[in-house]
């Protein structure tokens, strides 16, 4: 089967190491999107493979299968297995510092070519790069020095060498937050961040690195309140904000929300899901695996949309673009740089 309006416009998580019965029972039932992996699911490059054909069969179709692997502190595949990495903030500014802009552009292309090519390996075919969120002073901590620089050039450069390094190898990148989560100063996951900067500002930095990134396939919304535009709830389920990401920004590809599990939200994740496609996102995020809360997602979100769907269908094609990546070469190059 292949992706439809009967396709769940949602992706969820599941809970181990092996899909339980009754997953695999409610995943039939509901037909996923997609699935998303964390620590907690990945044992070894077989076991991962496992798990993921595993939810693919469930589904009934080729589901995407996500990952945050920014490399760094956001790092879920690490050693023995997999390559590790230092921040990817640390990176370029080391890269850039001894080599240049065009080498760091480089060195973080062959890194993210070989986290692609990893993930391949494991049945994964989309990560949740690129981070292109600009840096600021007071950016909070948790996102800081995952982002790949403070001015607009260097993140809008980096994210695109980010972002052709998985779509090169047959993998896709979700751009994120959108439209702009760098002005925030607390982290999301457990409380709302609301910024204070006028719209001339936003619109000229932090909205600019997403306009030119607007022909990316799959793009992440930000749990943030704006307060210049108006806004007193998060982006994720604003209509306003949803329609500055398609119109203003430009945004065609398909937006799915920031996992409706994290604490900046209030109500219950079915009450986040209504408000988040009402808003206009096309696509439920939802990670923590847990059955209940996925069984009230379902009821309440039902299928994709036939926009939805269009921009699904158009993102998944990508997938088959990809070609083999040397990891041994790729590794040796980056090494002279680093």
């Amino acid at each position: 089967m292949t992706v439809s309006t009967a396709t769940g416009a949602y992706i969820f998580g599941c809970s181990g190491q092996d899909l339980l019965p009754e997953e695999a029972a409610f995943f039939r039932e509901t037909r996923p999107l997609g699935f998303i992996l964390f620590a907690r699911n990945l044992v070894d490059p077989d076991q991962i493979r496992r798990l993921t054909d595993d939810l693919r069969l469930a589904a009934g179709h080729d589901a995407m299968v996500l990952i945050d692997q920014e490399g760094g502190r956001v790092e879920r595949m690490s050693a023995p297995h997999w390559s590790t990495w230092i921040s990817p903030l640390d990176q370029v500014r080391t890269v850039r510092a001894a080599y240049g802009a065009d080498a760091a552009r480089r060195s973080m292309y062959l890194r993210y070519q070989v986290i692609a090519a990893q993930l391949l390996a494991s049945g994964i075919d989309v990560n949740c790069v690129p981070c292109s969120d600009v840096a600021h002073a007071e950016t909070h901590p948790v996102l800081y020095n995952r982002c790949y620089g403070e001015d607009l050039e260097t993140v809008v450069d980096i994210s695109k060498s980010v972002a052709q390094a998985h779509l090169d190898a047959g993998a896709l990148p979700v751009v994120k937050h959108m439209p702009g989560h760098g002005r925030a100063t607390l982290d999301s996951h457990l409380e709302l961040p609301s910024v204070s900067a006028d719209h001339a500002d936003l619109d000229q930095v932090d909205f600019a690195a997403f306009r030119a990134l607007s022909d990316l396939p799959l793009g992440m919304s930000a749990h943030i309140v704006y307060e210049a535009l108006g806004q007193t709830g998060p982006a994720t389920t604003s209509h306003d904000m949803i329609r500055l990401i398609r119109d203003d920004i430009g945004f065609g590809g398909l937006l799915m929300t920031d996992d409706l599990s994290m604490q900046a939200l209030d109500g219950t994740v079915a009450q986040r899901s209504q408000r988040a496609l009402a808003a206009g996102c096309d696509v439920i995020l939802h990670c923590n695996g847990e059955m209940a809360e996925m069984q009230g997602i379902a009821k309440v979100s039902g299928g994709l949309s036939d926009a939805a769907c269009r921009r699904a269908v158009s993102a998944l094609a990508l997938r088959e673009n990809g070609v083999s990546v040397d990891i041994s070469a790729a590794i040796a190059e980056l090494k002279t740089l680093l």
